[in-house]
Protein backbone atom coordinates (compact mmCIF):
# COMPACT_ATOMS: atom_id res chain seq x y z
CA UNK A 1 0.00 0.00 0.00
CA UNK A 2 1.66 3.60 -0.83
CA UNK A 3 2.65 5.87 1.54
CA UNK A 4 1.14 9.36 2.42
CA UNK A 5 3.43 10.91 0.25
CA UNK A 6 2.80 9.05 -2.97
CA UNK A 7 -0.82 9.62 -2.00
CA UNK A 8 -0.74 13.26 -1.92
CA UNK A 9 1.27 13.35 -5.17
CA UNK A 10 -1.52 11.14 -6.73
CA UNK A 11 -3.93 13.64 -5.49
CA UNK A 12 -2.60 16.59 -6.56
CA UNK A 13 -2.02 14.98 -10.18
CA UNK A 14 -5.80 14.05 -10.67
CA UNK A 15 -6.42 17.85 -9.58
CA UNK A 16 -4.32 19.48 -11.57
CA UNK A 17 -5.73 22.40 -13.45
CA UNK A 18 -7.55 22.07 -16.83
CA UNK A 19 -5.48 23.90 -19.41
CA UNK A 20 -8.07 25.38 -21.15
CA UNK A 21 -8.85 27.11 -17.43
CA UNK A 22 -5.46 27.97 -17.05
CA UNK A 23 -5.13 29.60 -20.56
CA UNK A 24 -8.05 32.14 -19.98
CA UNK A 25 -6.80 32.75 -16.77
CA UNK A 26 -2.88 33.90 -18.42
CA UNK A 27 -4.49 35.89 -21.26
CA UNK A 28 -6.49 37.99 -18.51
CA UNK A 29 -3.16 38.14 -16.54
CA UNK A 30 -1.48 39.47 -19.28
CA UNK A 31 -4.69 42.11 -20.16
CA UNK A 32 -3.77 43.58 -16.61
CA UNK A 33 -6.42 41.54 -14.78
CA UNK A 34 -5.10 40.85 -11.33
CA UNK A 35 -8.16 39.15 -9.44
CA UNK A 36 -7.03 36.54 -12.87
CA UNK A 37 -3.30 36.66 -11.54
CA UNK A 38 -4.10 35.67 -8.32
CA UNK A 39 -7.06 33.17 -9.07
CA UNK A 40 -4.09 31.41 -11.32
CA UNK A 41 -2.09 30.99 -8.38
CA UNK A 42 -4.21 29.56 -6.27
CA UNK A 43 -5.46 27.28 -8.99
CA UNK A 44 -2.01 26.40 -9.30
CA UNK A 45 -0.93 26.55 -5.66
CA UNK A 46 -0.79 22.51 -5.35
CA UNK A 47 1.42 21.88 -8.32
CA UNK A 48 3.72 24.64 -7.44
CA UNK A 49 3.88 23.14 -4.29
CA UNK A 50 4.73 19.49 -5.57
CA UNK A 51 7.39 21.08 -7.73
CA UNK A 52 8.88 23.03 -4.45
CA UNK A 53 8.47 19.81 -2.82
CA UNK A 54 10.46 18.21 -5.49
CA UNK A 55 13.61 20.87 -5.47
CA UNK A 56 13.80 20.76 -1.70
CA UNK A 57 13.40 17.26 -0.84
CA UNK A 58 16.44 15.66 0.60
CA UNK A 59 18.32 18.98 0.69
CA UNK A 60 20.37 19.73 4.15
CA UNK A 61 21.53 23.45 4.98
CA UNK A 62 18.50 25.44 3.37
CA UNK A 63 16.04 27.13 5.43
CA UNK A 64 13.59 27.42 2.55
CA UNK A 65 9.86 25.57 3.18
CA UNK A 66 8.09 24.94 0.56
CA UNK A 67 5.93 27.57 0.62
CA UNK A 68 8.86 30.00 1.19
CA UNK A 69 10.16 28.65 -2.39
CA UNK A 70 6.45 28.71 -4.09
CA UNK A 71 6.24 32.35 -2.71
CA UNK A 72 9.50 33.58 -3.88
CA UNK A 73 8.37 31.90 -7.19
CA UNK A 74 5.33 33.85 -7.85
CA UNK A 75 7.19 36.98 -6.42
CA UNK A 76 9.73 36.85 -9.54
CA UNK A 77 6.62 35.53 -11.96
CA UNK A 78 4.56 38.39 -11.04
CA UNK A 79 7.62 40.64 -11.45
CA UNK A 80 8.09 39.62 -15.06
CA UNK A 81 5.01 41.39 -15.36
CA UNK A 82 3.95 41.22 -19.42
CA UNK A 83 4.82 37.83 -20.59
CA UNK A 84 3.23 36.06 -23.14
CA UNK A 85 2.15 33.02 -21.68
CA UNK A 86 0.73 30.20 -23.79
CA UNK A 87 -0.88 27.89 -21.95
CA UNK A 88 -0.47 25.69 -18.81
CA UNK A 89 2.63 24.05 -20.14
CA UNK A 90 4.77 27.20 -20.79
CA UNK A 91 3.42 28.74 -16.98
CA UNK A 92 4.93 25.46 -15.31
CA UNK A 93 7.92 25.44 -17.43
CA UNK A 94 8.97 29.11 -16.61
CA UNK A 95 8.19 28.55 -13.25
CA UNK A 96 10.70 25.90 -13.22
CA UNK A 97 13.12 28.43 -14.16
CA UNK A 98 11.92 30.59 -11.68
CA UNK A 99 12.05 28.43 -8.77
CA UNK A 100 15.78 26.92 -9.50
CA UNK A 101 16.52 30.89 -9.33
CA UNK A 102 15.20 31.49 -6.90
CA UNK A 103 16.77 28.63 -4.35
CA UNK A 104 19.86 29.16 -5.96
CA UNK A 105 20.01 32.93 -4.60
CA UNK A 106 18.60 31.95 -1.17
CA UNK A 107 21.77 29.45 -1.01
CA UNK A 108 24.17 31.94 -2.25
CA UNK A 109 22.59 34.47 0.20
CA UNK A 110 22.53 32.72 3.33
CA UNK A 111 26.72 31.76 2.40
CA UNK A 112 27.14 35.24 1.58
CA UNK A 113 25.42 35.79 5.43
CA UNK A 114 27.13 33.17 6.94
CA UNK A 115 30.75 34.16 5.07
CA UNK A 116 31.41 30.62 4.75
CA UNK A 117 31.20 27.74 2.17
CA UNK A 118 27.88 25.77 3.12
CA UNK A 119 27.42 22.71 0.75
CA UNK A 120 24.03 22.11 -0.51
CA UNK A 121 23.03 18.58 -2.27
CA UNK A 122 20.90 17.91 -4.91
CA UNK A 123 19.58 14.82 -5.13
CA UNK A 124 20.43 14.03 -9.33
CA UNK A 125 18.30 10.56 -10.06
CA UNK A 126 21.36 10.26 -12.32
CA UNK A 127 22.72 6.97 -12.24
CA UNK A 128 26.44 6.23 -10.76
CA UNK A 129 25.59 9.84 -9.48
CA UNK A 130 25.35 10.69 -5.59
CA UNK A 131 24.00 13.80 -4.88
CA UNK A 132 25.81 16.66 -5.97
CA UNK A 133 26.17 20.15 -4.94
CA UNK A 134 23.84 23.07 -6.08
CA UNK A 135 26.55 25.49 -7.69
CA UNK A 136 27.88 22.23 -9.13
CA UNK A 137 25.02 20.95 -10.92
CA UNK A 138 23.94 24.99 -11.75
CA UNK A 139 27.23 25.51 -13.46
CA UNK A 140 26.95 22.35 -15.53
CA UNK A 141 23.49 23.71 -16.40
CA UNK A 142 24.87 26.95 -17.27
CA UNK A 143 27.50 25.17 -19.71
CA UNK A 144 24.83 22.49 -21.29
CA UNK A 145 22.52 25.94 -22.20
CA UNK A 146 25.95 27.39 -23.67
CA UNK A 147 26.54 24.36 -25.83
CA UNK A 148 23.02 23.32 -26.35
CA UNK A 149 20.38 25.60 -25.28
CA UNK A 150 17.07 23.46 -25.63
CA UNK A 151 18.73 20.21 -23.73
CA UNK A 152 19.29 22.83 -21.10
CA UNK A 153 15.65 23.68 -21.30
CA UNK A 154 14.60 20.30 -21.18
CA UNK A 155 16.80 19.31 -17.87
CA UNK A 156 15.39 22.74 -16.24
CA UNK A 157 11.88 22.10 -16.65
CA UNK A 158 12.13 18.01 -16.53
CA UNK A 159 14.50 17.19 -13.19
CA UNK A 160 14.02 21.38 -11.56
CA UNK A 161 10.62 21.76 -12.71
CA UNK A 162 9.37 17.42 -12.65
CA UNK A 163 7.06 18.61 -15.38
CA UNK A 164 6.12 15.46 -17.91
CA UNK A 165 7.77 14.97 -21.15
CA UNK A 166 4.27 15.50 -23.02
CA UNK A 167 4.13 19.31 -21.12
CA UNK A 168 7.71 19.71 -22.44
CA UNK A 169 7.24 18.51 -26.07
CA UNK A 170 3.95 20.76 -26.28
CA UNK A 171 6.07 23.94 -24.67
CA UNK A 172 9.19 23.46 -27.07
CA UNK A 173 7.03 22.01 -29.81
CA UNK A 174 8.76 19.23 -30.08
CA UNK A 175 7.52 15.19 -29.92
CA UNK A 176 7.55 13.36 -27.24
CA UNK A 177 10.08 11.37 -28.43
CA UNK A 178 12.64 13.85 -29.54
CA UNK A 179 12.35 15.39 -25.95
CA UNK A 180 12.66 11.77 -24.73
CA UNK A 181 15.83 11.41 -26.78
CA UNK A 182 17.43 14.74 -26.01
CA UNK A 183 16.16 14.30 -22.53
CA UNK A 184 18.38 10.80 -22.28
CA UNK A 185 21.46 12.65 -23.57
CA UNK A 186 21.60 15.60 -21.74
CA UNK A 187 21.25 13.21 -18.48
CA UNK A 188 24.61 11.55 -20.07
CA UNK A 189 26.04 14.65 -20.35
CA UNK A 190 25.21 15.91 -16.95
CA UNK A 191 26.26 12.21 -15.26
CA UNK A 192 29.72 13.01 -17.42
CA UNK A 193 30.22 16.95 -16.27
CA UNK A 194 29.24 16.10 -12.55
CA UNK A 195 31.66 13.05 -12.62
CA UNK A 196 35.09 13.84 -9.98
CA UNK A 197 38.02 15.54 -12.34
CA UNK A 198 41.20 13.25 -12.12
CA UNK A 199 44.21 15.09 -11.78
Amino acid sequence: MPGPEPLRTIAAMLKRAPNDEVRVLLAAWRAGDRGARDRLFAMLYAELGLTASAMLRGERDVSLSIGDLVHETIIKLIALDQIDWQDRAHFMALTSVMMRRALIEHVRAKRTAKRQHVKVELHTNLPDVGNADLDEINEALNRLGRIDPERAEIVEMRYFGGMEVADIAVVLKLSESTVKRRWQAARLWLYEALQPQDG
